[in-house]
């Protein structure tokens, strides 16, 4: 990954997170239960935009494109989901609601529903006193699933390389 790359992406995710973008509110008399009609995304990617594919092809097919009101690429027909790409091969997607995870877990899922969906997800803890979500990974072979959650719902969903999502949390994260 360029050190430009990796700069972008970690002040992306940190604002993210710090603002809750893409969260709804929630607490005890809110429920943190997702909006709006759900677009599967598979360990495999999206129809059009899978792992693996390169941001040249991307391009080139039209599936990539850059919105002058967004922070970076984004993926046509699929404007709730934000590509990161590393040495021009797309590893990770950045899922907002109304995506979810074929099990039915969407931004605003509680974590015990994504525990009992993906019995074994990993618990990842955020480094104390920083803006960070803790996170859950639900690992399939080289794929997988990060939820990042409040400890009551998840926030944020990455999809796609296993290695790729840990290295993302395990070194900081924003959403541009």
């Amino acid at each position: 990954m360029k050190l430009r790359q990796f700069a972008v992406l970690t002040a992306l995710l940190v604002a993210a997170s710090a603002s809750g973008s893409g969260t709804r509110p929630s607490g005890p008399d809110i429920p943190a239960r997702p909006i709006g009609v759900s677009q599967v995304v598979g360990l495999h990617g999206l129809a059009g935009a899978e792992f693996g594919a390169s941001e040249t092809e991307l391009t080139r097919r039209g599936v990539l494109r850059a919105d002058a009101d967004t922070c970076g690429m984004t993926l046509a027909g699929h404007g709730t989901a934000s590509p990161i790409f590393v040495d021009d091969r797309l590893v990770l997607l950045w899922l907002d609601d109304p995506m979810s995870t074929p099990e039915g877990i969407t931004v605003g899922a509680p974590v015990e529903e994504v525990l009992s969906r993906y019995p074994s997800a990993v618990r990842l803890h955020a480094p104390q006193r920083t803006y960070r979500f803790d996170g859950l990974l639900a690992r399939d072979g080289d794929r997988g699933y990060l939820f990042l959650h409040d400890g009551t719902a998840v926030r944020e969903i990455i999809a796609g390389y296993a290695d790729w999502a840990r290295r993302l949390f395990d070194e900081g994260y924003g959403p541009c």
